[in-house]
């Protein structure tokens, strides 16, 4: 019997597309039934609120979207409070995207979080932290900031890992040495655009993280990297450019479980059902029971 139902670390979900982080706002629920969704991720929640990055927080180039929006959100208590009901109303599992300063604040956060319904955590330790340190460009940092937050709870831990490093597979079996359940790649590229004719650049930080199709490549063989490091310990969801069942298909023969839609979403709102719908067919046409068939399995030329 065909199936598109997955297990993420014990998450079980219907199918394996979400979204990525930031990318889904409630609103979406306008252009599609957000029900049908594998899991649902919250934009990433901090402690205390944040006001985010100075403006222009929006930039475009060739196949790609740069931002630097700086995690603003309204503070952990305003989540809980306001939105993670509406978050948990569609009836899928509800990941939630964490960022801390420091280590106390991912662990602060792991605790008020827990026990409000929540299926998960995805760590992102991929954004700049205290003094501009990034835990996820180290790998002793990246598995420090893992061990503090699952010494509090026995909730899944998915760690979002940056492409930004020497070495991505030495951070991806650090952070699942130190108790990962799963692990999300990739966060975003840093690249920077600048208008010629004032000279100046066009994000008010001055560079941004890169997301879109044209970083689809860079990010697939990201992918593949750590499959090859962590293979069969814990699953991966892929993300980076998934703009189409093709693209997502990319990622799960690289050796993804499940994939996570993202900027695709703001040019393209129904990018995610139409992405679920088309891996349904694949099967058909494939001849395949499911997508566990192919995960992994590249043919060498």
């Amino acid at each position: 019997m065909k199936t598109m139902n997955t297990n993420i670390a014990g998450i079980k979900m219907k199918n394996p597309v979400m979204n990525a982080s930031g990318t889904l706002g409630l609103g979406f629920g306008d252009c599609f039934d957000l029900s049908k969704c594998g899991a649902l991720v919250t934009k990433g929640v901090t402690l205390l609120p944040r006001s985010g990055n100075s403006t222009p927080r929006i930039a475009e180039a060739t196949s790609v979207l740069l931002n630097s929006i700086g995690l603003e959100n309204s503070g952990v208590k305003v989540f809980l409070a306001e939105e993670l009901s509406v978050w948990l109303s569609f009836g899928v599992p509800v990941i939630v995207n964490i960022s801390g300063a420091d280590l106390q604040e991912y662990v602060d956060l792991a605790v008020a979080l827990e026990g409000h319904g929540i299926a998960g955590f995805e760590i992102n330790v991929s954004c700049p932290n205290r003094e501009g340190v990034i835990f996820g460009t180290d790998p002793e940092l990246a598995s420090n900031v893992t061990d503090a937050v699952r010494q509090v709870t026995d909730l899944p831990l998915i760690v979002k890992l940056t492409p930004n490093v020497t070495s991505i597979k030495a951070v991806a079996q650090a952070v699942v040495e130190a108790g990962a359940d799963a692990i999300s790649a990739v966060n975003t590229f840093l690249g920077m655009v600048i208008d010629v004719k004032t000279r100046r650049p066009k994000l008010g930080k001055g560079f941004g993280g890169v997301s879109g199709p044209g970083i689809r490549p860079l990010a697939v063989k990201k992918v593949r990297e750590i499959y090859e490091a962590v293979n069969d310990q814990v699953p991966i969801i892929g993300m980076g450019g998934i703009d189409s069942t093709e693209a997502a298909l990319e990622f799960i023969i690289a050796g993804a479980s499940a994939v996570a839609v993202g900027t695709a979403n703001f040019t393209n709102p129904r990018t995610i059902p139409e992405v679920i719908e088309g891996l349904e067919r694949y099967l058909e046409e494939q001849g395949l029971e499911s997508l566990e068939e192919i995960r992994g399995r590249i043919i060498p030329v």
